[in-house]
């Protein structure tokens, strides 16, 4: 599990990247692909076409910082997601995703909403 700053955004790219992009190659992909700023603070997230290893960029108060993990068996479950260059996850899909879980088969809740009774 990654500790993530306090309003970071997770965004993942849809179309499989060359995991040899290293700092510049992905962050030119975040600014390219994601059309965000890599020096935001948020977390890009990336893949290869075989779906076994992914990585994630993310700016660190004075620089760049790649965790990158390679599945020893298996593959990622991404969403699936057609027609956008790239989606935004929770913090709790990003934890499931790293763990190898399918999120595509879990199913949300519908939120509650109280109203207060005075």
């Amino acid at each position: 599990m990654l500790k993530l700053p306090e309003g970071c955004k997770i965004y993942l790219a849809i179309e499989p990247v060359n995991m040899r992009k290293s700092f510049d190659g992905l962050a030119a992909l975040v600014v390219d692909v994601i059309k965000q700023d890599p020096l935001s603070g948020h977390l890009f997230v990336f893949r290869n076409k075989a779906s076994d290893k992914i990585k994630l960029l993310i700016w660190d108060r004075n620089g760049l910082l790649i965790f990158y993990k390679r599945l020893e068996k298996g593959r990622f479950k991404f969403p699936k997601q057609h027609s956008f260059s790239h989606i935004t996850l929770t913090h709790q899909e990003l934890d499931l995703l790293l763990d190898g879980i399918d999120i595509n088969k879990l199913k949300r809740l519908p939120e509650l909403h109280f109203e207060s009774v005075t």
